[in-house]
């Protein structure tokens, strides 16, 4: 193996979106491999992807194409050799990988809750009757509407910094983050509160960072097997067969999470209608290697107490 590392005149190169969050996502990914085998930084080439999803912010995800906006050219670059490997913030990835990728890497995950993020009140509670809450999120406008149905939700698309910019402008009296992408920023003071998984369950696979390669790239498997963290994959591994089987995109309002105990899981999953006004939800517990198996079944449930047309 030792012959095969990257070095600076050989450098193993990392693609990525140009936002800062996933800047910062690449850059703990190079230091990761870096330190996993004593290796400079400058073994590792950052290379960054335009890529539709940021590059168009004046309309929503699902009216653009959905979740794949974020990925597509990545991997385009990935399947091309133009890179080597692609950092990716899981809760935009679909369920599926284009032929000849695979993501079987995974850093250890983040803070999994939504971040509460206004300058004039504190929690979500304490917004007055008919405030405007900006969200591009249809699980948290779902949520929302069903928690507060007298907010007044409008769009609200853009990285932190373009977000935070639209509430000092006015634009709304409240939004929502990830409290993972403040931490990685070292924004998490943005956060007026951090809202428990009990109140607003996360998208899944929200605060978790995955590392897609080629399947046939040994080299690359090798080294990333060395900085993969086991819990966050089997966490990950319940979610999105949750999400795979519920056939969720950008334009269906689903929220899931799991957590490893030794070597149990456990597993909620929340299905809303858009509109806010009914909201499904389940779990299952049972040994963390059935995770997969038990997200799954979760779906199959859910979706039976749904009934058709639940979504539209």
């Amino acid at each position: 193996m030792t012959h095969d590392l990257p070095s600076p005149d050989r450098p193993l190169n990392i693609g990525t979106r140009g936002s800062p969050l996933a800047l910062a996502q690449a850059h703990e990914t190079r230091a990761r491999l870096a330190a996993a085998f004593a290796l400079p930084l400058e073994a590792f080439e950052i290379v960054v992807i335009k890529v539709t999803g940021d590059q168009i912010l004046d309309r929503a995800l699902k009216e653009i194409g959905g979740k794949g906006l974020f990925t597509r050219e990545i991997e385009e670059a990935l399947l091309a050799g133009s890179i080597d490997i692609a950092v990716h913030s899981m809760k935009d990835m679909p369920t599926l990988q284009p032929e000849g990728l695979v993501l079987d890497c995974y850093l250890p995950r983040e803070d999994v809750r939504d971040a509460f993020v206004s300058p004039g009140v504190a929690r979500l509670m304490d917004l007055p009757q008919g405030a405007v809450v900006g969200s591009s999120s249809l699980r948290r406008r779902a949520q929302l509407a069903h928690r507060r149905p007298d907010l007044q939700l409008v769009e609200f698309r853009g990285n932190v910094q373009t977000r935070m910019k639209k509430l000092a402008d006015g634009v709304a009296a409240a939004t929502f983050l990830a409290m993972a992408g403040l931490n990685r920023l070292g924004l998490s003071d943005v956060a007026r509160s951090a809202i428990d998984p009990e109140e607003m369950l996360p998208a899944v696979a929200q605060g978790a960072i995955g590392i897609e390669r080629r399947v046939d790239d040994a080299r690359v498997a090798s080294m990333l097997a060395a900085i993969h963290h086991h819990e966050t994959g089997l966490r990950l591994g319940a979610e999105r067969s949750f999400l795979l089987r519920l056939d969720g995109s950008c334009e269906t309002p689903i929220a899931g999470l799991a957590l490893v105990d030794g070597d149990s899981l456990w597993l909620r999953g929340e299905v809303l209608r858009p509109d806010g006004t009914q909201v499904i939800t389940g779990e299952r517990r049972g040994a963390a290697s059935d995770g997969a198996a038990m997200g799954t079944d979760l779906a199959a449930e859910l979706l039976g107490r749904a009934g058709p047309g639940f979504f539209d």
